[in-house]
């Protein structure tokens, strides 16, 4: 029997000041905090027996990917289907009470909460991280690999795995910034999910932001 683990790793914190959705738009990098909580995970999985390290094309998943991938000696492979989950308010302010949801022309995303109608369908987001995380399990078998993504692909592929449903509160999502979300396998059998976070103690100090 082969053990491997897959590590999905959200992201640190984004310097984001306006506070929008930023969802897949360029140039959102991690703030000072973000590479403090990046070198968090790092420390965290540097004993770890890591053979690949695979992340996002955005880049504050890449700079979070950047100390893990050197301290083990590696090259960061990029896999798209780590991206962000697509949402038709990108690029806008979306806090309740303020900005883009207070707009009538804005409401017709909002009819159907279960698929989501405002964005990329759950079924759709938990097909893809499900090929992103069996084609890493299959490179790095025997072993560990890291996969760099987002909040929401992130929780939505630990629904998945765990048969459970995919509308949420997200309000309650357990997947913090930089955290880990670690899947098990004896051979292609999936066997443990474990959660931790290595900047529990840096959350507090995280600025408030829209999106992930």
């Amino acid at each position: 029997m082969t053990r491997t683990t897959v590590h999905l790793l959200r992201h640190g914190e984004v310097y984001n000041p306006a506070k929008i959705l930023y969802g897949r738009l360029p140039g959102y990098t991690l703030s000072d905090l973000g590479h403090e909580m990046a070198a968090r995970a790092a420390g965290a999985l540097a004993h770890r027996d890591v053979t690949a390290v695979i992340s996002s094309p955005l880049e504050r998943a890449q700079q979070t990917a950047t100390p893990i991938a050197e301290a083990h000696g590696l090259e960061i492979g990029t896999n798209v289907d780590l991206i962000e989950a697509e949402n038709v308010f990108e690029g806008q302010r979306v806090a309740v009470g303020d900005g883009v949801l207070r707009e009538p022309s804005a409401w017709r995303h909002l009819y159907n909460p279960f698929k989501p109608s405002w964005g990329e369908p759950y079924v759709d987001l938990a097909a893809r991280m499900r090929r992103a995380v069996f084609d890493a399990r299959n490179i790095a078998r025997g072993h560990e690999a890291v996969l760099v993504s987002h909040q929401l692909p992130i929780w939505i592929s630990r629904l998945d795995f765990e048969n459970r449903r995919f509308p949420h509160d997200p309000r309650k999502r357990q997947c913090s910034l930089a955290s880990l979300t670690s899947l098990i396998f004896d051979d292609d059998e999936l066997v443990a999910i474990n959660y931790t976070e290595p900047s529990a103690d840096l959350i507090a100090r995280a600025s408030k932001v829209s999106g992930a």
